[in-house]
């Protein structure tokens, strides 16, 4: 028996925003990210749900509403960091730039096999832009971050 159905992928990402009109539009924007509804209160014209498509996943949201959800703004920040795979990490970095984001991390080809950065997005949701640049194993890859551990205390 399917657990999920054939519209809808078996994780999908629910984010609260302050103005969801303007950060479904920075998603189009800077991770080409394709609307595929949304639900708008009638009486206050505020989104109380969307989805959008990325890449073949989904990120659904809202706008904050006290009485079920908070924003990152609202509560200081986010404990979620999201992971996109992108062809270059770069470019898709500098898109997210254009459109508004924030750089927290510039790109970088990282231990584990990744050449990422991370940016938080105007709406306080961060996210980390990465591709492949080399297959690494996870015993290679805990000896590379052992060694990554062990130069970043010796050098405090």
């Amino acid at each position: 028996m399917s657990t999920t159905t054939p519209d809808y992928p078996a994780f999908s990402p629910y984010i609260a925003v302050q103005d969801a009109v303007k950060a479904i539009t920075f998603y189009q924007e800077a991770f080409g990210a394709t609307e595929r509804f949304r639900l708008v209160d009638s009486a206050s014209g505020k989104i109380g749900h969307a989805e959008l498509t990325l890449k073949d996943g989904m990120l659904m949201l809202s706008e904050e509403n006290p009485a079920w959800n908070k924003s990152p703004q609202t509560l200081g920040g986010t404990t979620v960091k999201f992971c996109l795979m992108v062809e270059n990490a770069d470019a898709a970095i500098e898109r997210a730039v254009k459109a508004g984001a924030t750089v927290l991390m510039p790109p970088g080809d990282q231990f584990y096999g990744f050449r990422s950065g991370s940016i938080r997005d105007p709406f306080g949701h961060e996210w980390m832009l990465q591709h492949e640049i080399e297959k690494v194993t996870p015993e290679e890859m805990q000896k590379r971050w052992d060694a990554m551990i062990e130069n970043c205390q010796s050098t405090k």
